[in-house]
Formats: structure tokens, sequence, C-alpha cells
């Protein structure tokens, strides 16, 4: 057997691995000392959001989906012609004490809020919502998978290990989307900073 042909054997195996399994980072902020291009305030509070110690801090507020202050948007991939991840690391510097307090991701569709995957105090329980799935950890890495008509909600506890899936379904066709990272349903006495960092969006190989 020639070393040409062993030479396209392996060169072939490479491609169809890459393939299956390949991510590209289309996007990434880690928010070292600014925001980076491409993202717009909704309701923006200026004196309710810093970028502090290598990090995004934004004050969770009272407030619900679709009055939420100092919801940091951008425009997303266009999902109809493939597969896509958002990431983001959520950190709470103080535990939420506010029933439904929450921070994470938020999907738009045509400039309204559509899908949430976020970490959030129900009944007394930190979770993920969607999937009810209950984690005690300060900091949460997210990623939410979206293809043209479905997503995917996953999570992993302080960025370690494998990311677990907590829920599935599926989402509306796409229509001018956006993607959020915010939070919410902050109490009105005391002052609750969520720190976000290392978000990024992704193409993912089918």
């Amino acid at each position: 057997m020639n070393r040409s042909f062993i030479a396209g054997i392996v060169m072939m195996i490479c491609s169809v691995t890459l393939a299956s399994g390949a991510e590209k980072v289309l996007f990434e902020d880690h928010f070292d000392g600014k925001l980076g291009d491409g993202w717009t305030w909704l309701r923006e509070h200026p004196s309710a959001w810093r970028i502090r110690d290598g990090a995004l801090e934004i004050l969770a507020e009272p407030g619900v989906a679709d009055t939420v202050k100092n919801a940091l948007v951008r425009t997303a991939p266009d999902r109809s012609a493939g597969k896509y991840a958002v990431e983001v690391t959520v950190t709470n510097t103080v535990r939420p004490s506010q029933q439904y307090e929450q921070a994470g991701i938020t999907w738009y569709i045509a400039e309204q809020p559509k899908f949430k995957l976020v970490k959030e105090l129900v009944d007394g329980t930190l979770m993920i919502i969607p999937g009810r799935k209950p984690i005690d950890s300060e900091s949460v890495q997210l990623r939410l998978i979206v293809t043209s008509d479905s997503w995917t909600a996953q999570y992993r506890a302080a960025g370690q290990g494998e990311y677990q899936t907590a829920a599935e379904g599926k989402l509306d066709a796409a229509q001018k989307d956006q993607v959020s990272i915010q939070c919410y349903h902050g109490p009105t006495d005391q002052e609750h900073w969520i720190r976000f960092d290392d978000f990024r969006i992704l193409a993912i190989a089918d």
C-alpha cells in the first residue's frame, strides 16, 4: 500500500471528523474593558450596568420579559441556513431572593421575546429554566442551540464537565432574530449584580 494512498485515507477521515463535530466561532465577547461591536441596549438604564474585573455586570432590577431594563441585544445568525449555539457564563454575586429572579439568554423573534434559557429562583429553589433542573452553584455556563425550527437548552455548573441538556423544543420560524443577555425580577431593596462573561456565538456542523 503506497504512502499517497494512506495519506489520502487519513485526510478523508480527518475531514469527516471535522464535518461532523466542528464548531466555528462567529462572535465572542469577554467584556475586557468595553462591549464588543454590534451590541445595542434595550431600555438602557446606564447607572445599572458596568464593566468590572473582566466581565459585564448588570443589576437585576424589577421587571418582566416585556419590560426588562438593560437587555443587551444583538442580531442573531440566520438559523434557517444552519445550526448555531449561543453560550454565556452567568454568575450571581448575591444569592437570588425574589421569586422568579433570573438571568441568562433570551431569544427574540420579530422584536418579541420568544424563548429564554436562564438560571431562575422558583419557590425557593434555584433552577435552570426550561427543564426545572436544580442548580446551586454561583456560576453556570449556559448553551442554547438553535436550528431552523428547534431549540436545545444546555448548561454546566461552574463551566465544568460535559454540558447537560435541560430541555428541547420547537422554535417559531426565523424573523429578524436577535439574541440577548439580561436579568430581571430583581429586588427593590437590595443590589443583586449579575456577572456575564465569555459570550460566544458558534456555527455548528450537523
